[in-house]
């Protein structure tokens, strides 16, 4: 679809007059349909467009590539990417880390940062990469925004507004700004064994990033600002209901990135759902653990009882009530996902999921009793201290679900679709995981292999996976350092060929994705302040192989993560 048969079918978005104001292109690393089914993105094109000394437009990856021949540009008003005075990137993914590169290059701006000077756009990055490990991307971004948009891009206006020249704003941003990180003003020093010796700021520059969070969720409904039907929610308002996560699985980001974990609270998310109510007939209920939020059933029941019918962004397989199958089934759902995670009671101690087999055999149970005929389940391969027979376990446990499936589906006359996901285990920054390397590509294709084996005469029963290879790509974007910038670079170049490029490189990639990396090293990403004490990721990771499970954050009542002062 053309840029303006797009803008014509959607509702809510904005259109300034650009004179005397701030213009700011909202870049999305991946295609519209993506971007637009990202509800950060959402956030932050309302909270931009909110100042009204700022001009906020959209900026995706054509899905035509011939659609950039004379120059990307911006979607509302088809300007081109020069005529901005920043170019913000909203990354969620670090696969879309080359996409990015792809809009710098078709939109003719220069790559690198240090090839950018005044007369080219400001560029900076948000979302959650960008606080989990920016470093990759580093050569390539002026200034990332560490943290939680609410509160950060306000921060970053005021300062941006009282300077006209680049380097002293940069300057500025670092120095004083909670929240900004400047790569220019950090130097790097690596040790004879290519680990890093030393992350040394500029003068006056803090040593630490600190990671910039928004205390009450009501001071902003985070929800829809535009609906369209060409979307993964297609016409669907979305909704966060809640940020973070208190369950604290080892393998999970969420968990530790946001913490403390918060509830929207009730009086704000009630309004949310007005809001929804008024604009669609569908509301998509965002959070980690949605069914956590306390309230949750109590107003999905007044909602569904005004016409408008719910997805969620998650279930767990322990929280099923009575309540909730009911907004499941007069929501119309056909498919639900939980997901085990692992196949083993062992493996979801070791990660501490909280999970156990009769959770999940019950959950398959009431679900198909409430008329949904079709099941999801999710799980990873690869994850740490896992052996063959976990693997098998996961065949083990599917094959039980089926036949809790199939004796449910008995009262009902109908049989629907188990679909097993199978994914790779990345481990990522800042969790107990962060330290592991990922598993040898050739032994999660034989784990992939064996699964889809011990499932394949099993009737409705279907695998999907992912593509361990580039699960590998992933690792190497995941927990990179600068360096990583050259392989992305040289990728770009390949047209997205990663064995030519992986091939040819002179920085190795198997030293971020296969090496296990000792507590005492400095990790690429450990100038971000989080809050939590490494020493307590450390213990973590030692119970998990234990086999230890850990209590659930207590919501800012505890200080064992060294979070919550």
């Amino acid at each position: 679809m053309t840029n303006k048969e797009l803008l014509a079918v959607e509702k809510g978005n904005v259109r300034k007059d650009w004179a005397g104001k701030i213009r700011i292109a909202l870049a999305y690393p991946n295609h519209y349909h993506v971007g637009m089914s990202n509800l950060g993105f959402h956030a932050v094109y309302g909270l931009l467009n909110h100042h009204q000394d700022v001009v906020c437009e959209r900026v995706f990856l054509p899905q035509d590539s011939r659609a950039t021949h004379g120059g990307l540009r911006s979607l509302e008003s088809q300007r081109p990417l020069g005529d901005f005075d920043i170019i913000a990137f909203s990354i969620s993914f670090e696969n879309d880390y080359p996409n990015l590169l792809t809009l710098l290059t078709d939109g003719g701006i220069p790559r690198w940062s240090s090839e950018r000077d005044t007369p080219h756009p400001l560029v900076i990055a948000g979302g959650v990469t960008a606080f989990l490990d920016p470093e990759p991307i580093a050569p390539f971004v002026d200034c990332f925004l560490v943290g939680e948009a609410e509160p950060i891009l306000d921060a970053f206006l005021d300062v941006y507004r009282r300077h006209s020249d680049k380097q002293a704003l940069l300057e500025a941003l670092a120095v004083h700004t909670p929240g900004m990180y400047v790569p220019s003003l950090y130097d790097l020093a690596y040790n004879a064994d290519g680990t890093i010796a030393e992350f040394r700021p500029r003068a006056g520059v803090p040593v630490k990033v600190q990671r910039v969070a928004m205390k009450d969720l009501s001071s902003w409904d985070t929800s829809s600002v535009i609906l369209t039907p060409h979307t993964t929610f297609r016409d669907t308002y979305l909704v966060e209901a809640g940020r973070g996560c208190h369950h604290a699985c080892r393998f999970c980001a969420t968990g530790f990135i946001y913490r403390p974990p918060r509830f929207r609270p009730k009086d704000a998310l009630q309004n949310c759902l007005e809001n929804g109510t008024a604009r669609a007939n569908r509301i998509g209920m965002m959070a980690a653990a949605v069914l956590d939020v306390p309230y949750m059933e109590e107003l999905c029941q007044k909602a569904l009882d005004q016409g408008v019918e719910f997805s969620f962004s998650s279930l767990r397989a322990d929280c099923l009530t009575p309540d909730i199958l009911d907004i499941l089934r007069r929501s119309n759902f056909k498919t639900v996902t939980i997901a085990p995670d692992a196949g083993s009671e062992r493996m979801r101690r070791v990660v501490n999921k909280g999970l156990d087999e009769q959770d999940v055999l019950r959950a398959a149970d009431l679900l198909v009793g409430a008329g949904i005929p079709n099941l999801k389940l999710y799980f990873m391969i690869g994850l740490p201290a896992e052996t063959m027979s976990d693997v098998e376990a996961i065949v083990a446990l599917c094959k039980q679900v089926k036949h809790q499936f199939l004796k449910a589906s008995r009262a009902t006359k109908r049989i629907g679709q188990i679909t097993v996901s199978l994914n790779s285990f990345i481990p990522k920054p800042s969790t107990p995981f962060q330290w592991v390397p990922l598993e040898n590509v050739k032994i999660l294709r034989a784990k992939i292999k064996h699964v889809k084996e011990g499932l394949r005469r099993v009737a409705n029963v279907r695998v999907h996976s992912d593509v361990p290879r580039w699960a590998y790509i992933q690792a190497l974007l995941s927990r990179g350092d600068r360096r990583t910038a050259q392989l992305l670079a040289a990728a770009h170049e390949n047209n997205g060929n990663w064995a030519k490029t992986l091939k040819a490189s002179i920085v190795n990639p198997d030293f971020y994705v296969y090496r296990e990396r000792s507590f005492d090293e400095i990790l690429p990403w450990d100038f971000i302040d989080h809050g939590i004490n490494k020493a307590f990721l450390v213990e973590e990771y030692h119970k998990a192989l234990r086999e230890e499970a850990s209590p659930p954050c207590d919501m800012g009542r505890c200080k064992a993560c060294g979070v919550c002062k």
